[in-house]
């Protein structure tokens, strides 16, 4: 029998380095793609023909919900899984419905990936594989929600709120509101600040010397100067 192609997006070049790494000794898996934004997924899926596509969610281009319900309308026969780090309920719901055949969280042992790959193919999954993340210090202290994680660490990635709501399934409404509410929990009054925070208490990983400056730098709304009116 075949090995089984595999087609893998994610924007982060550490992690589709991580995936190749796991599978590598897989007889039954062969990695014949990688894509690094949402908008390469099609034309690759057009050159490579793959079986599966393991994608993130938050990507640039086209996000991860999108990229799904394409897949399942022009290539109904490519399998789809999630493998992505935000995994609240609400995204792991989302993902499912949108047609995903199943979410692995990024925080799965890097040597069990491939048995979650093969749980996942054998039979339609209706929740999230692998260990729940572990509550942070910080977000327990603070309080945050498992959906406003999502949102401060999509703030962090210097998404816009109308890119946040897109890649979370809410509405802009909804993400504002939930930016009122990580405010209030930080303490803060931007979103400057809020993701200054996360990074100083290790909710976000920098990508380099002075990611967190950069991050609010790339923020594409206005900062707005009031926790109650988030932009």
């Amino acid at each position: 029998m075949r090995p089984l192609k595999i087609l893998i997006a994610d924007d982060h070049g550490l992690m589709l380095e991580a995936i190749k790494l796991a599978l590598e000794n897989e007889s039954d898996f062969e990695i014949v793609a990688e894509a690094e934004s949402g908008s390469q997924i099609l034309p690759l899926i057009n050159q490579t023909g793959p079986d599966l596509v393991l994608l993130d969610l938050l990507m640039p281009g086209i996000d991860g919900i999108t990229c799904i319900k394409l897949l399942r309308k022009r290539c109904p026969w490519v399998r789809t899984i999630v493998l992505s780090a935000h995994d609240s309920h609400e995204v792991v719901e989302a993902a499912l419905e949108a047609g995903a055949d199943a979410f692995i969280r990024k925080s799965v042992d890097p040597a069990e990936l491939a048995a979650a790959l093969r749980q996942a193919l054998e039979k339609p999954v209706a929740k999230a594989i692998g260990r729940a993340s572990r509550l942070h210090p910080a977000v327990e202290e603070t309080g945050l929600s498992g959906r406003e994680l999502d949102v401060l660490r999509a703030l962090a990635e210097g998404k816009s709120n109308k890119e946040i709501a897109r890649a979370l399934w809410i509405a802009q409404q909804t993400v504002k509101f939930h930016l009122t509410s990580i405010y209030r929990k930080l303490d803060v009054s931007s979103r400057t600040q809020a993701v200054n925070w996360a990074y100083r208490h290790g909710l976000v990983e920098p990508t380099g010397a002075g990611s967190a400056s950069q991050s609010g730098a790339r923020l594409a709304s206005p900062t707005p100067t009031r926790a109650k009116n988030p932009a």
